[in-house]
């Protein structure tokens, strides 16, 4: 599969990378890093990135504009993204030929090619995987935007994705000279408005007694902290770190009225829950959308009838 990858290529003058919506480090690290690496390789070709610049990580990387003519005769490569509605820039499928790179589970097939390993820890991860087998030189820009994508959907190596492959590809990634541990910082800090925003969850964090927890963030609220949906982000994993938590969704009122759904868990697969309510993602990590306070409840006690059926 790489080596048909990597023949498509060196097939193609121009190259378009898009990744999801809403980008976290994995999208970015995962898209930008390999427009970087075949920048290196092949100084010869064009090869562009497109989508929304997300303020929070435009530290990490900026996007560019694709003019709508660069499409043709062009291959498109689709990083990080399960399935076709959540590509970032719809403009994806005006290519000569699609490419689709992703560790997602594999619920909707496209492309005219598709490498998808539910392995990997993250889209990162088989970037620099493709980059070490099919020996193409890296750097450590390169390196630096693979290995936050790395850490960011490893959780900085807590989740259970996280392998024996990741570990030796991190490795070889630390070979590079970046600053890991200013990376790591930058990952870490939130500003003050999320920090209070932070202690509202745990204040208001509602947990049954079998470890299903919730917690609801108002557009009132949200503009009482002054902070926008992106930033909700940052207070993700928060639920997780309270020991009796299993699992969590944090659901965040949207301008127009419905709910942008987190769903996390420890250890209790939790993405059917989110395809049942236009979403999907990993088994322990996924994303869904609610359409009322009814939907809302209706998830949260799915949620809880999971937990429930793992204490029995």
């Amino acid at each position: 599969m790489l080596e048909k990858i990597l023949e498509k290529i060196r097939e193609y003058q121009t190259i378009v990378i898009h990744r999801h919506m809403r980008p976290d480090p994995d999208a970015l690290g995962s898209q930008v890093g390999l427009q970087r690496l075949l920048q290196k390789n092949f100084p010869e070709k064009t090869i562009k990135v497109t989508g929304y610049t997300e303020p929070n990580l435009a530290w990490l990387a900026q996007m560019e504009t694709v003019a709508d003519e660069e499409y043709q005769g062009a291959l498109v490569i689709v990083t990080d993204t399960a399935n076709q509605a959540r590509i970032d820039d719809k403009r994806y499928n005006q290519g000569d030929f699609l490419i689709k790179m992703d560790h997602h589970p594999n619920d909707e097939v496209y492309g005219d090619l598709s490498w998808v390993n539910t392995s990997a820890s993250s889209c990162s991860e088989m970037i620099a995987q493709f980059a070490f087998d099919m020996g193409l030189e890296i750097d450590a820009d390169i390196a630096y935007l693979l290995y936050a994508g790395i850490v960011g959907d490893t959780g900085r190596f807590l989740y259970p994705t996280t392998s024996v492959k990741t570990f030796e590809i991190v490795a070889k990634l630390r070979q590079y000279e970046f600053d890991f541990a200013g990376l790591s910082r930058q990952m870490e800090s939130v500003d003050y408005s999320v920090a209070k925003l932070i202690g509202y969850v745990y204040d208001h964090l509602e947990i049954d007694e079998n470890g299903a927890a919730r917690v609801l963030l108002s557009q009132t609220l949200l503009k009482e902290f002054g902070i926008g949906d992106a930033d909700t982000s940052f207070i993700v994993g928060v639920p997780g770190r309270v020991n009796i938590v299993k699992s969590w969704g944090i659901f965040v009122e949207q301008p127009d009225g419905s709910y942008r759904v987190r769903l996390r868990s420890k250890f209790l697969p939790i993405n059917e829950i989110a395809k049942r309510h236009h979403g999907g993602g990993h088994p322990l990590a996924s994303g869904a959308n609610s359409y009322s306070t009814e939907e809302n409840e209706q998830i949260y006690q799915e949620l809880k009838q999971v937990a429930a059926d793992a204490s029995e």
